[in-house]
């Protein structure tokens, strides 16, 4: 594997409307309580997955949800994106905990997110 390999998807990212319908909803889905509940994001971590529900779509304005791919060098795995044609959407930023994302857009606009654990 190359620094800049992809580890998989393991965190999906959904824009929600109302926090508290959605977390109810979520949590009958995946059979188990949130880890993070807060008024800004509702956490789930459930068979090796991270599932987060992000009220108003967050300060990236998602109006769709957003897989992550998680990757060992999400600055190299831009660059590798970005020549291959895709365009940034959201640069590399620390989001707390050490965690990095970014998101690009490909040429059929489909949003893909990069996630690091630093």
């Amino acid at each position: 594997m190359t620094a800049s390999s992809a580890q998989g998807i393991k965190t999906v990212l959904h824009p929600v409307s109302d926090l508290s319908k959605a977390k109810a909803v979520y949590t009958a889905l995946l059979g188990v309580q949130p880890q993070t509940d807060a008024s800004y994001y509702v956490g789930f971590d459930v068979a090796g997955q991270h599932i987060g529900l992000v009220p108003g779509g967050g300060p990236q304005g998602m109006t769709a949800p957003v897989a992550y791919w998680h990757v060992e060098d999400i600055e190299a795995k831009l660059a590798e994106l970005t020549a291959a044609g895709a365009t940034v959407q959201e640069p590399a930023h620390e989001v707390g905990g050490g965690r990095v994302t970014a998101t690009v857009i490909d040429p059929d606009g489909n949003v893909l997110g990069l996630l690091q654990d630093q």
